[in-house]
């Protein structure tokens, strides 16, 4: 590349006020965890973050979608079905991101936007919210053997929080994974002059964001579906974050149901490493 290094910009999907409520309960805002992520592992990989939600959102020092190498879309609290300005600047943002070529990642949030972009439906999920770890994802048809899932094995766990999914994929797209609550877990979705590798789950998070997503979320996981009360679910959350703080205790894993899909960094990463590693680098 003429820049002589590798640069993407990331835009954070959350609204100011949405960011402000993370920051008051000492939570990462989705960029940031996005961030730690992919620095993880490609720390000379330069990022810029751009607040697609906000009225006032502006490319960092002046540049255009021209000075990246790819495109990056956080999670997000917002509905890719509604139309107020929050949600509508980020489908174009990515289309535009996308029709100048860069290639483009999305997870939860991202894949949603990239359907609605690409001519497909998002909906809120009849059968509700899958949140903390999607279990038994499964690569299927073009999805045996792509790229994307290299670094993972044949069926994985992975942590998510997703309301609504996606109930219809645009006519170009190629599904590539799918688990029991969600028939879209994965997709690769052809957008402008590009395409978007994206997935309904994410694996950006660590165990300490699942954490905080159930405690942002506190109020919607008290009943039948998750924990009886807020007890428990404060008990849950504890053991996450003592395994988040030493992932080699064998017995707090068990009993919370997790291994090494999401306890070992490059398996729980891997689509993001993979997309890095073809899509971006494989490119330059």
């Amino acid at each position: 590349m003429p820049r002589g290094m590798t640069r993407l910009l990331l835009m954070e999907a959350n609204t100011a006020e949405r960011r402000a409520r993370a920051r008051s309960l000492g939570i990462r805002w989705s960029s940031e965890i996005y961030e730690i992520a992919i620095k993880a592992h490609f720390p000379a990989i330069e990022i810029d973050v751009v607040n697609g939600a906000d009225v006032d959102w502006m490319i960092p020092d002046g540049r255009s979608f021209a000075d990246y190498d790819g495109f990056v879309v956080s999670g997000s609290a917002l509905h890719a079905y509604d139309t107020d300005f929050a949600v509508t600047n980020q489908i174009v943002l990515l289309r535009q991101a996308a029709e100048a070529g860069l290639p483009c990642f999305g997870s939860c949030w991202g894949l949603q936007i990239a359907a609605m972009a690409a001519g497909g439906r998002v909906e809120y999920h009849p059968r509700g919210k899958e949140v903390g770890f999607a279990r038994k994802i499964t690569p299927i048809g073009a999805g045996e053997g792509h790229a994307m899932f290299a670094h993972k094995g044949k069926v994985f766990d992975a942590p998510c929080i997703h309301y609504d999914e996606v109930t219809q994929l645009p006519e170009t797209a190629i599904l590539l994974a799918s688990n029991a609550h969600s028939r879209v877990q994965a997709a690769i979705i052809p957008l402008g002059a590009s395409e978007v590798w994206a997935v309904q789950y994410h694996p950006e998070y660590d165990l300490r964001q699942v954490s905080d997503i159930f405690t942002i979320y506190a109020d919607d996981m008290i009943g039948p579906d998750f924990f009886v009360s807020r007890a428990e679910l404060d008990a849950y959350c504890a053991k996450l974050r003592a395994l988040a703080q030493n992932p080699q205790d064998a017995g707090a894993a068990w009993q919370l149901g997790i291994d090494g899909d999401v306890l070992d960094e490059t398996r729980r990463r891997g689509e993001i490493i993979s997309w890095i590693e073809t899509q971006v680098l494989g490119k330059a």
